[in-house]
């Protein structure tokens, strides 16, 4: 693969005009054609064949409901009064009338007609149904002509309140918080080349990537069912590693055009060696997010397979728009060189002077914050290795609270008038309003079906937990009866779950003894299901991905101790991560100062896409760290001096990777969306866990204190693992094939 990925560079940089004119041409095919069919994201939640999914698709069957957008008013009297006083009233009534004039507005509910009035008289609910089909979005002019149609019963008094779909909060994939972000990367390159070229290349081919493949997912989605968090998601990990992945190419690139080599040339090698590494840890990624498709759920399906399509185009973009780009920038990538050290003592500070004499490390050159880090750490390993391990342990505590629950309305921001809308009904009808659950009966025989049902309405007065039964409603055809059920708790509550599995057990000989089919359904009790598929699958994913990365690096670096060593980190970072979600998003911690909307249960598939994606950058960073460790120790066979080398020249790369990504992933808090900020949070967190506790600080003490044995691999596992030269280590470049190569740049050198 290195050859290959040699001559791939090789060519980017000899054609750069080509590959780039090529690029153009087909970046602006994917735009244009993903403008041109672009489709409407998903906003699905739902398991197809689950128990809840399967009777609300016969429910709908027998109580066909009209396919249009639909949206909740409430009215709240001032406090001591009630919505049935004569003036109240009168003026509720006319802002109902005026709404059903509204153009867009095809139907508007009494709520006196459809006991939707409080028991204390104050709070009333009207539906509104729009013309607009679900799957599209109600016009903004119709919106706010509804919230105009409201002013006579403000001004009799009545608080309105506009909740529902429709009036939800949107949240953009990208804002002014993603773009701070990218600031605050641009910055760290900077930093990190101390050149503002070499620093936009990685940002740039990162940007580029993402126009990409948002527009390949706008295509797609006229075609596919895309969840409408995939966008978000995509973004958010298809600049964090295409930021990275171009940084470990030019870092690699810029040290050898430092040590004199023609440029050509250096990008090829950088291509072949760093960008193997690049295809390594991409393949980690993908197969990490691809595997979110086991769970069999199509929202978590389409979140995968959308992420794993970004960083596929992310490492793309690495191996071959890089390369032509830094064939473009030529020698104006080559850093500078430094001072002489006794001109630099000349005209340093005191503070300057001091750092300028620091002592060197092993090799001679002067020690870099990595490297002395690194030292500091292996002077006591074992209380460094026992004291970072008691750290991760204790903030993974948190963890083993964690609750799950799909987002509603209650999630939103408490300024948003959906959820004021939420809260108001929750408070006035009792939580389990905002999720209600229907248990349908389905029978050839009417008689049968009137039998049964009524059989269930007795069975349901008697079960805790309840707060109202509504009364048998019968098809049309007297096949099928349903009955609506207001749990005393809300949907996303822990005992609102326990009430559905009750009542499941509960139905099942009544179902059984009359031949009828009776299940449990409702939009809740589908949140529900979903939730306990996602959980379901967590442990099984771990496993998965658990026995994924002892294998992948054992072949890597043909070693047992590494791997065993790489995994036990991995989950001590994702512990941490959970830990610290559950203290932010469920006890409040430092809630007001991130700006968390809402406090509860986080989404149910944030563990599963946290741990995957986790997994890939825990992997990158190890290959990345432990790859530069493995080459110096098979060409010297010192185990404490490869550590010490191999954290000078990875650990700077390594660190400002890390940062970037920490940037990223906050940035996307700015965002408030309650599905997006918990995994933003965590995978940020747990980066940071990961690059500067597990492996710049537990790594080094554990290769230290395994000494030699670290990098031995039994003999007869040897000979069955496939060999994987990681970093292109055992490469050489091509011969010329010409038996005379004229003095340019572009030919190849001898390695």
């Amino acid at each position: 693969m290195a050859t290959l990925l040699y001559r791939l560079g090789a060519f980017g940089a000899r054609r750069w005009r080509t590959m780039l004119i090529g690029w153009l041409l087909a970046l602006v095919a994917v735009v244009g054609l993903g403008v041109s069919f672009a489709g409407s994201f998903a906003d699905s939640s739902s398991i197809p064949g689950s128990p809840a999914q399967t009777a609300l698709t016969k429910m709908e069957r027998h109580f066909p409901e009209p396919d249009a957008q639909s949206a909740r008013i409430v009215f709240q009297a001032p406090a001591g009064r009630k919505v049935t006083e004569p003036q109240l009233h009168d003026s509720l009534k006319a802002t109902l009338e005026a709404t059903g004039r509204v153009p867009g507005v095809s139907k508007v509910s009494d709520p006196e007609r459809n006991d939707a009035v409080s028991g204390d008289g104050r709070t009333a609910v009207a539906e509104v149904t729009f013309t607009t089909k679900e799957a599209d979005d109600v016009p903004e002019g119709t919106l706010d002509a509804v919230r105009a149609a409201g002013t006579s019963a403000e001004r009799a008094g009545l608080r309105t309140i506009y909740g529902g779909e429709p009036y939800e909060t949107s949240h953009p994939p990208v804002g002014p918080g993603e773009l701070l972000g990218l600031g605050v990367a641009l910055v760290i390159l900077v930093i990190t080349f101390g050149s503002l070229l070499a620093a936009g290349l990685p940002l740039l081919t990162a940007v580029l990537g993402i126009v990409a493949t948002v527009a390949a997912m706008m295509g797609l989605a006229t075609v596919f069912d895309v969840s409408d968090n995939a966008p978000t998601l995509a973004i958010m990990l298809g600049l964090a590693v295409g930021i990275d992945y171009a940084l470990f190419i030019v870092s690699r690139h810029r040290a050898q055009l430092g040590a004199g080599m023609p440029v050509r040339e250096s990008i090829a090698r950088a291509t072949a060696t760093a960008g193997s590494a690049v295809v390594f840890a991409g393949a980690t990624v993908l197969i990490a997010l691809a595997g979110l498709s086991v769970a069999g759920v199509p929202m978590l399906t389409s979140m995968g397979l959308a992420s794993a399509g970004a960083v596929a185009v992310a490492v793309i973009t690495a191996l071959t728009l890089l390369p032509a780009l830094m064939g473009m920038a030529g020698h104006r990538l080559t850093p500078r060189a430094p001072r002489p050290a006794a001109r630099r003592r000349r005209f340093l500070p005191v503070i300057g002077r001091r750092r300028a004499l620091r002592p060197a490390a092993p090799s001679g050159r002067p020690a870099t914050m990595g490297v002395r880090w690194t030292q500091g750490v292996l002077r006591h390993p074992v209380r460094n290795l026992i004291l970072g391990t008691a750290v991760l342990i204790a903030l993974a505590v948190p963890g083993m609270e964690l609750k799950l629950a799909l987002t509603d309305e209650g999630s939103s921001d408490t300024s948003s008038s959906s959820r004021q809308a939420y809260d108001v009904i929750g408070d006035a009808f009792g939580p389990g309003a905002n999720g209600p659950l229907v248990v349908l009966v389905e029978n050839d025989d009417p008689a049968t079906v009137h039998s049964t049902a009524t059989a269930v309405e007795d069975s349901l007065r008697k079960v805790e937990g309840i707060a109202d039964v509504s009364g048998v409603d019968l098809a049309e055809n007297d096949t099928a009866a349903r009955i609506q059920i207001i749990p005393e708790t809300g949907p996303r509550s822990e005992e609102t779950s326990s009430l559905v599995a009750r009542l499941r057990a509960r139905m099942q000989p009544l179902a059984q003894s009359s031949g009828s089919y009776v299940a449990v359904t409702g939009m809740t009790a589908v949140s529900i299901d979903v939730s306990d598929k996602l959980s379901g699958a967590l442990v099984p994913f771990v496993i998965v991905v658990v026995g994924l990365s002892l294998l992948l690096l054992m072949i890597a670096f043909r070693s047992i101790a590494i791997p065993v060593k790489a995994t036990i980190g991995f989950l001590l970072s994702v512990g941490a991560a959970f830990g610290a979600t559950v203290a932010v998003f469920q006890w409040g911690w430092l809630a007001g100062v991130l700006g968390v909307p809402s406090e509860g249960p986080v989404a149910s598939f944030v563990p599963i896409i946290v741990m995957s994606v986790l997994f890939g950058l825990a992997m990158d960073y190890e290959v990345f760290l432990v790859s530069a460790m493995r080459e110096d120790y098979n060409r010297h066979h010192h185990a404490r001096t490869a550590i010490l080398n191999g954290a000078r020249n990875s650990a700077r790369v390594v660190t400002s990777a890390a940062l970037i990504m920490i940037a990223v992933f906050v940035s996307f808090l700015f965002s408030h969306d309650p599905d997006i900020m918990p995994i933003a949070f965590a995978l940020a967190f747990g980066v940071m866990v990961d690059a500067f506790l597990v492996r710049m600080t537990l790594v080094p003490a554990a290769l230290a204190l395994l000494g030699d044995r670290a990098w031995r691999l039994p003999r007869r596992l040897d000979r069955v693992l496939p060999h994987l030269d990681v970093e292109g280590e055992n490469f050489h470049a091509p011969q010329p094939t010409a038996p005379h190569t004229p003095a340019k740049e572009s030919a190849p050198a001898r390695p």
